[in-house]
């Protein structure tokens, strides 16, 4: 997927239907002049409906969808026919899509499961007809209930990534990089920081036609837990990531230091972030000769306290051996 194609909040205004009036119609026919009440009810009002959809993962289908109108229900009429109900408006958004009123930024509901749907306007209810109301002191009624009004608000719609690996990492790490070489997709690349702005997503395909998903989120940096840059933006999309690869390249100053920075921004966004399982990739490693990977790791196995290997998405090091790995730790 294309970053211009990757598309993951939108502002929509919703509209249901209203309700269709009731009949306050009388029954006549020949040689019944004076027939009792048979007025029909009104219809419902069509709702507005999010449905999941498995085989979605952007919102860019409803990037131009402002508005969204379900269909208004029918009026009731004679002989206790009720109204057509309104016609639903079924909006599909992929796994992961979040919900929030916009005024409030109160978060509705959230789409988690394919096919899982939601109402989020609720179309107005139809009136009664008359013969609801005949009793024997009133025999005849001639009113019936008018249908309900409909219900319009400004939704949300914010997605976040569902994925089995987020890659995590400062601007120009290689992560973009990492995921061309492991997938079929093609983010942009280039040597400068802040290339990437949007996720991109990938599949890597593993041994005997197996598969995970790959998620290369934009570089964090320091801060980006308050909002500095597009912090906000970005940690979303690690919520919902099974795995957190952290790229660290080989010729950071501190590889240990960047960790803790890149784990602090993390756990101050969300403490629950901690509890996902993580590994370090030092990447760019096709930078340094077997004497100066030797001392670094001779380091790196006193300061790091996760797990770590050396990779780079240039010479291919390493990368089968990282399939091998994430592999185990998602089935584990």
């Amino acid at each position: 997927m294309t970053e211009g194609n990757f598309v993951d909040y939108i502002k929509m205004h919703v509209s249901s239907g209203k309700g269709g009036q009731g009949s306050a119609h009388l029954h006549r026919e020949k040689f019944i002049e004076k027939g009792g009440p048979d007025g029909g009810d009104g219809g419902r009002g069509g709702h507005i409906i999010l449905r999941g959809n498995s085989n979605l993962w952007t919102l860019l289908h409803l990037k131009f969808k402002r508005h969204a109108r379900a269909g208004h229900g029918g009026n009731g009429s004679k002989s206790r026919s009720s109204g057509a109900d309104g016609e639903d408006v079924y909006l599909d958004v992929p796994l992961g899509t979040v919900v929030k009123d916009t005024e409030t930024e109160e978060v509705l509901f959230e789409i988690t499961e394919d096919h899982e749907e939601r109402i989020v306007a609720q179309g107005g209810r139809g009136g009664l007809g008359n013969w609801h109301f005949k009793s024997s002191t009133n025999q005849t009624p001639r009113y019936a209930q008018p249908g309900e009004p409909l219900n319009e608000s400004d939704i949300t719609l914010e997605l976040k990534i569902l994925a089995d690996v987020g890659l995590v990492g400062f601007p120009n790490a290689g992560k973009s990089t990492l995921l061309s070489v492991v997938t079929s997709a093609k983010p942009k690349i280039a040597d400068y920081e802040f290339t990437t702005l949007k996720p991109n997503l990938g599949i890597v395909e593993y041994r005997d036609f197996q598969t995970f998903v790959m998620a290369d989120i934009p570089g964090i940096i320091e801060g980006a837990a308050e909002g500095k840059g597009l912090g906000h933006y970005f940690l979303r999309h690690i919520e919902r990531n099974s795995i957190l690869l952290f790229l660290i390249p080989a010729d950071a100053k501190d590889i240990r230091k960047q960790y803790d920075i890149l784990l602090d921004e993390l756990k101050r966004y969300n403490p629950e972030m901690l509890d996902k399982e993580r590994m370090i990739a030092i990447s760019k490693s096709d930078m340094l000769d077997e004497e100066l990977q030797a001392e670094l790791k001779q380091e790196l196995d006193k300061t790091l306290p996760i797990n770590y290997m050396f990779i780079s998405s240039i010479a291919q090091k390493g990368i089968v051996e990282l399939k091998d790995k994430l592999w185990k730790m998602l089935n584990d």
